[in-house]
Order: structure tokens, then C-alpha cells, then sequence
């Protein structure tokens, strides 16, 4: 077992990563709101691991929630947090049961015109998964003519036929259908969501790996992971931001990274 954990380490350089900085280098000057915020009162969804669900004995834990723990304890406030159905959580944040949303809504212009969003606490970019042999000595400008694995309809299917269209497509319906094509040898690469494929990696250390680069493109792949909060309330998301920002230079990001993320997906 400890052999096969080593191969791994030694051939997926994905492993023991830092996580980036996703916003923009003068926020580290950003200074603490005048405005006085007693409390956060987070709300959130308890089926979306490894970022908020319930463990064996009902707790609520993943990494949004340590995450919700951290701004709080950083910002200097109380906290609470609140598992809302999917469907009901943007509804309760608008009527004003909650703070903040941490629960990955998505940036757009019809949530926009109900929510302000903190900054990007984690983006997600798009990568390349290849057989563990291939990984170095991939080059992503070499695929004219190679097989690559995509969910059918995916973002990930467009870039693929914008940006690299000598490739030959292999779609399949899943995600995992289109990572196994690779593990089996029925496709060269495989190009698709880095989070998702992270936890299918986690699984299959020894077949795979990333390859090549992370792909950010914002337009096709979203912007990435952030808090929102009800329009206008600028002293909740200044004391978010304020506090993201201290708890990716005091390392404490990274740190909740590595611990939910055990194979990195930058």
C-alpha cells in the first residue's frame, strides 16, 4: 500500500499543491470595514461533498463549511451556519434569513440584479487527465489527430472544438465514462472539469493524472466559487473579502485545500 501511495506522489505532480491566488494582489491591502458586522450568519446545502454535507452521525462538515468557520474566526465574528434545500437557499438568502450564501451559486446576470458575490475563493479551471506514463511528455499542441475523451454538450466540449479542432472527439455522457475511456486505453486524453475529475483521480492514483496546464477561461467554465450576499449589504461582503484575503496570505486557504483536495486540481 505505501508503495503504490509513493508511485503515486512520484508520477502526479498534483499532489501536496498550494492553492492559487485567485484575487487581485492589491486586495492584500484591503483594510477591515469601519462598518461593525456582530455576526454572519451563514446559509448553505448539505449535498454538494466535498464542500457542504452531513457525515455519518448528521454533522455538517466539507470545506465550505471549515471555510464559513475560518471567515468568521478571522473577521472576529459570531457564526452560524444553516443547511437550506438547493432549491430554497437563494430564496432564504433574498428574504433575508441568512448573511451569506456559501454553497457555489452561480455568478450570473439574473443573480446578479438579487445578490452581491465576494471574491473567487476557488476558481475551476479546465485540465487534461492522461494515462500516468504520458504525463511527461504531454503537450497539448501535439494532439492533432490524437483521441480525446469529453462529456458530450459540455463547456469543455467547446473549447476542445474552438480552440484545438484537429483533435478527434470521443464524447461520452459522463465525466466518469469519459475517464475511464482513458484509463482503458480507448482514448489518449481526457479534457474536462479539474474538480470533478480531482475526485476521480483520488480513486485511480495509479492509472492517471493531470497533464499540461490549467485552462482558465470564465466565459465558457464560470468564474468559480464565491459568497454571495444580499444586494447592497457591502459590510458583510467587505468583512468577507477582508477575510479571505488574510486567509490566503496566513496560509489557512491552502491549508483547507490540501485537507479536502488531496489531489490538486491546479
Amino acid at each position: 500500500m505505501l508503495c503504490t501511495l509513493i508511485l503515486a506522489l512520484l508520477t502526479n505532480p498534483a499532489f501536496a499543491q498550494a492553492l492559487p491566488y485567485h484575487s487581485d494582489p492589491s486586495a492584500r491591502e484591503i483594510l477591515p470595514s469601519l462598518t461593525p458586522v456582530p455576526a454572519i450568519r451563514f446559509l448553505t446545502t448539505a449535498d454538494f461533498p466535498p464542500f457542504n454535507f452531513r457525515d455519518a452521525s448528521g454533522e455538517l462538515i466539507g470545506f465550505n463549511i471549515d471555510l464559513a468557520k475560518r471567515i468568521c474566526a478571522e473577521a472576529n465574528v459570531a457564526c452560524t451556519i444553516q443547511a437550506w434545500p438547493w432549491e430554497q437557499a437563494a430564496s432564504a438568502l433574498a428574504d433575508s434569513q441568512g448573511d451569506a450564501l456559501i454553497a457555489g451559486l452561480a455568478m450570473t446576470d439574473e443573480n446578479g440584479a438579487q445578490f452581491d458575490f465576494s471574491s473567487i475563493y476557488l476558481a475551476l479551471p479546465g485540465r487534461f487527465v492522461t494515462r500516468a506514463p504520458d504525463i511527461g511528455v504531454f503537450d497539448a499542441n501535439a494532439l492533432a489527430g490524437k483521441t480525446v475523451s469529453v462529456r458530450a454538450g459540455s463547456t469543455h466540449e467547446t473549447f476542445l472544438t474552438r480552440y484545438l479542432p484537429d483533435v478527434t472527439l470521443a464524447r461520452f455522457d459522463s465525466e466518469i465514462a469519459a475517464l475511464e475511456a482513458v484509463e482503458d486505453g480507448k482514448a489518449d486524453a481526457f479534457f474536462g472539469d479539474a474538480m470533478r475529475a480531482s475526485f476521480w483521480l483520488n480513486e485511480n492514483l495509479t492509472c492517471c493524472g493531470f497533464a499540461g496546464e490549467p485552462y482558465f477561461r470564465p466565459n465558457l467554465f464560470g468564474e468559480g466559487l464565491s459568497i454571495a450576499v444580499p444586494a447592497g449589504h457591502d459590510a458583510v461582503r467587505h468583512a468577507i473579502d477582508w477575510a479571505l484575503v488574510k486567509l490566503k496570505d496566513n496560509g489557512t486557504l491552502d491549508e483547507l485545500y490540501l485537507r479536502w483536495f488531496p489531489v490538486g486540481f491546479y
